[in-house]
């Protein structure tokens, strides 16, 4: 025996009250570890989303402090352009005048450049720089006399034509500052300032920006309690980073799909989560890294509890289940051994029992059988004597038809006698009819006898019909050897002619056709009568299918049905047209199955054909 089933007769051939113990246990226990772990599921997926959505908006907070303040350099750049001192030094003309004149205009130019750092704490430095390399500032100097112009910043500065462009860090410049900020603690930002007739370069302003206003705007905000904001420049250069980063470097390739998303890492064995939002003005990426185990903290408080609340649970279903199982099981094995002293042959015995559940009404029940038994009991004899006449009568029964043949068989011969030979062959046919129908009590015949007997029920008919009827036979050689259930032809015909050639005008016909196709043997009637309407066809066809499973035809065609047959007022005798050909489906699926049958086309006014489907017999015991 397979293990399957053997461990599936070990769980039946279990108590009662253990299977009742393990039905409730898997009806509460099951559904609760389901809800926990759906709950848990739905909770770190949502909770997931709502930090990520969190840290994109302190990000874009973030992103905002970091473009006012580079918007605040860009304004001060055009300010500085507009200046008209400034733009007497861009063309040369500051050094028109007196030694005191020029130097009164230098220093008038300087105290304009310091009043922006003065306003705006955040300007380490502002440096307005000619085409001529000559340069003014209140904070900022050359390193040695090499001309600025020269310089990496002045020339990016001139090939972006007045567009306000932010350097990043410098490096490696011919500046240096009063204050001494190093080159990783400013920002330079410039912009090429250009004449507004020929739209030449005059000269350069560069401004830098302390980095430590970025720090400030960024380190404030922590993501868990490792997770940090760093921010990255075009090139991937680190902007601000903290001091101890998780990881060090951000390939620029992984923020460059898209100006925000987020994505998991593993890095040294530590799955980080890492999100990004990039600013359209600066063309820095703020990033956040942060490890995903302290992603939401929420999560696995909420798991604690679901965990908690699944347990009771669990210790209570368990409870539950036992208590509920024993007083269940309990009057069921009382009534169990009421029913085994009654199995050893104690009829007296009788439940007493007071309970109004089905336990109750068993017991009861099973006082009724005894009751009941000991009454039929005390009948067998009296049975005995029946069903001994009854074999009597049974016997006495199958002597009437071997009257009635050779009562037939006298009248046959008295009509040839008198010279009347339709009355003769009429009675001859019926006789065959009858013989045939009975076939000695088989329900499988040969298909012979079977064509036989249409062929007496045809005669019959033919005689009352006259012209009006008329039939052929097609019956392929190779088939009449085979066995067939008996009387499958006859209800068809007999349709055939009440319902179809009878209401016609003008004679009729009726084609009968048997033949093999595959492993079938297919039996064909076809008429030419009035036919069927389509909704009559249909409720027939539902009809042929339910006729074994019932179950598929539908109450809601039922209804149709017979509101269908009422509304048209079917007669009597129209309303059991069909008994006969459903008795036939009824027969042939119940001996070979629902593989087998009839199906059925027909066309209004032009006829209707019946084929018989039915296995290949090829000897009475198939």
């Amino acid at each position: 025996m397979p293990l399957k089933q053997l461990k599936f007769f070990q769980l039946n051939n279990l108590p009662i009250r253990y299977k009742l113990i393990i039905m409730f246990l898997l009806i509460s226990i099951l559904p609760s570890i389901g809800l926990g772990l759906l709950i848990d599921y739905t909770v770190e997926r949502i909770i997931g989303k709502q930090v990520n959505e969190n840290t994109l908006q302190l990000i874009g907070k973030v992103n905002k402090s970091l473009e006012f303040y580079v918007s605040n350099m860009q304004n001060m750049t055009y300010l500085i352009a507009f200046d008209p001192g400034v733009q007497q030094f861009l063309q040369g003309k500051g050094g028109s005048g007196s030694q005191a004149e020029r130097e009164n205009s230098v220093y008038a130019m300087q105290k304009f450049l310091q009043g922006f750092t003065t306003l705006y704490s955040e300007v380490a430095g502002v440096m307005v720089v000619n085409s001529k390399g000559e340069y003014i500032s209140n904070e900022l100097y050359a390193r040695s006399a090499q001309p600025l112009t020269e310089e990496s910043w002045f020339k990016e500065a001139v090939a972006s034509k007045g567009i306000y462009k932010i350097l990043g860090k410098p490096g490696h410049r011919n500046i240096t500052s009063h204050a001494n900020y190093k080159e990783d603690e400013v920002i330079s930002v410039v912009r090429a300032i250009l004449n507004p007739n020929t739209q030449e370069v005059e000269g350069v302003v560069l401004i830098d920006l302390k980095l430590r206003v970025i720090a400030e705007a960024v380190k404030d905000v922590r993501l868990g309690k490792t997770g940090y904001l760093l921010v990255i420049d075009h090139d991937g250069g680190h902007i601000y980073s903290p001091a101890k980063p998780i990881i060090r470097d951000i390939p620029k390739q992984w923020v460059m799909e898209g100006s925000s998303g987020n994505f998991s890492k593993t890095v040294e064995g530590e799955k980080l989560q890492i999100i990004y939002r990039k600013s359209s003005f600066t063309d820095w990426t703020t990033v956040g890294v942060f490890s995903s185990k302290e992603s939401a903290l929420e999560v696995q408080e909420i798991r604690f509890y679901v965990i908690t609340f699944v347990f009771f649970l669990c210790l209570l279903s368990i409870a539950a289940a036992i208590y509920l199982a024993h007083s269940m099981s309990r009057p069921i094995n009382q009534l169990m051994s009421f029913m085994q002293k009654a199995e050893n042959g104690d009829l007296t015995i009788r439940y007493w029992g007071e309970r109004e559940d089905e336990v109750g009404k068993l017991g009861r029940s099973f006082n009724t059988m005894l009751a009941q038994m000991n009454k039929l009991l005390s009948l067998t004899e009296l049975q005995g004597r029946q069903k001994r006449e009854a074999e009597l009568r049974s016997l006495q029964a199958h002597i009437k038809p071997h009257f009635l043949y050779n009562t037939l068989d006298t009248i046959h011969w008295m009509a040839r006698k008198k010279g009347a030979d339709d009355v003769a062959e009429v009675v001859q046919s019926l006789s065959k009819l009858f013989r045939i129908g009975l076939s000695k009590g088989n329900d499988i015949i040969p298909l012979t006898d079977e064509i036989e007997h249409i062929q007496s029920y045809l005669v019959i008919q033919k005689t009352r019909y006259k012209e009006k009827l008329n039939y052929t036979l097609d019956i392929s050689p190779e088939v009449q050897q085979l066995y067939v259930v008996k009387l499958v032809l006859q209800p068809i015909v007999e349709n055939a002619i009440y319902h179809g050639i009878k209401e016609r005008r003008g004679p009729g016909h009726i084609a009968i056709k048997a033949y093999a196709a595959e492993d079938t043997l297919l039996l064909s009637i076809s008429d030419d009568g009035v036919g069927m309407s389509p909704g009559k066809l249909e409720q027939l066809r539902k009809l042929l299918e339910s006729t074994v499973a019932t179950p598929k035809l539908s109450e809601h065609d039922l209804k149709e049905l017979k509101e269908h047959q009422e509304g048209d007022n079917f007669k009597k005798s129209k309303e059991q047209q069909g008994y006969g050909v459903l008795n036939v489906q009824a027969r042939i699926q119940l001996t070979f199955g629902e593989r087998y049958g009839m199906s059925m086309e027909s066309t209004e006014g032009k006829g209707t054909t019946v084929t018989i489907t039915l296995p290949v017999l090829r000897d009475i015991h198939g």
